[in-house]
């Protein structure tokens, strides 16, 4: 272990496991060098002596759901899983027991707990009303490689989206950093320059908020909706809803971002009362590629949206 970072040193050992779980034991002033506390990057020499305090196994006060999922995928490392609309991926209020994780418990004990980790194997995440398709580790190490595949963006992510609203263009792409709307809190925003206009320079540095980047391809357009492609580029909360309601196309159902405002612009009275009626936004993961942990073997997979919204699509004449 002589020269190795500190964290990397720590990795190897086989309670720890992971750079990120050492991260975490460093952090929280568990980890002694010669008697004294370290930073990670620090370089180890022969004979030091490493004294470290592994916690305590915290349980759970997560309780198991008994829902049935719809798994794509499973092995040793990982579960890929097309989440229902509706769903809540992670206990939050008002959902404390009936969430994807919760049913996951369920299902498998097999997951991603770091140290007492309250959201198991989370490694994105999809809005409640998201349909579609979710990967789950099942162990830290699967944890951290796919984690970081989302960090540095080699992840493939297609979403499909129904919105109101005829697009200008047959495809683009959206740029801003994203933060907390300064006045309502349970949304997200872009952050505005001095010309009150989005800031689309990654070189700005606007203080609070995430870089976004959305690329889109237009599918179809008819009577005053337009049914869109889409690709992440980053993952940011409520990215696609925000880019595309700033764009003057909110997602239809979606009421958070402005879709109510825009149904009486349809041409139809009863693609009117549709979208009045609508238990959703229309929102769906399609596609998800990523490199498997272990194997290294590229994975992809596909799903189509639930039979209920392809009839609503296909009625449209977007599909």
């Amino acid at each position: 272990m002589s020269g190795l970072r500190l964290d990397k040193a720590m990795a190897l050992i086989p309670e720890i496991g992971t750079r990120s779980r050492a991260s975490h034991l460093l952090e929280s002033n568990s980890v002694l060098l010669n008697g004294k506390p370290a930073k990670a990057s620090v370089a180890i020499k022969e004979n030091d002596l490493i004294e470290i305090q592994l916690p305590e196994p915290e349980p759970t006060e997560l309780q198991p759901f008994d829902l049935k999922l719809d798994v794509l995928f499973e092995d040793e490392d990982l579960i890929v899983i097309n989440k229902p609309a509706g769903l809540v991926v992670h206990p939050a209020a008002g959902h404390a027991h009936d969430t994807l994780v919760n049913a996951l418990i369920h299902h498998t004990d097999d997951l991603s707990m770091k140290f007492g980790e309250e959201r198991p194997g989370i490694v994105h995440r999809l809005d409640k009303e998201t349909s579609g398709i979710i990967v789950i580790a099942k162990n830290d190490k699967a944890h951290e490689s796919l984690t970081s595949q989302f960090k540095e963006r080699s992840t493939h992510r297609i979403y499909y989206a129904v919105c109101l609203g005829t697009a200008r263009t047959l495809s683009g792409s959206v740029r801003s950093f994203l933060a907390r709307h300064p006045v309502d809190r349970k949304r997200y925003a872009s952050v505005l320059g001095d010309d009150r206009k989005p800031l689309t320079d990654p070189n700005d540095d606007p203080g609070l908020g995430k870089w976004a980047v959305t690329h889109f391809e237009v599918l179809q357009r008819k009577s005053g909706m337009s049914y869109l492609k889409l690709k992440l580029e980053t993952g940011r909360t409520h990215q696609i809803r925000v880019h595309m309601s700033e764009s003057g196309l909110p997602i239809a159902g979606d009421t958070l971002y402005g879709a109510d405002r825009k149904i009486k612009s349809i041409e139809a009275r009863a693609t009117q009362e549709d979208l009045r009626t609508l238990p959703r936004f229309l929102l769906h993961a399609a596609e998800l590629g990523f490199t498997h942990p272990r194997t290294k073997e590229r994975m992809f997979f596909t799903k189509d949206w639930p039979e209920d919204v392809l009839v609503l699509i296909k009625k449209w004449g977007l599909l």
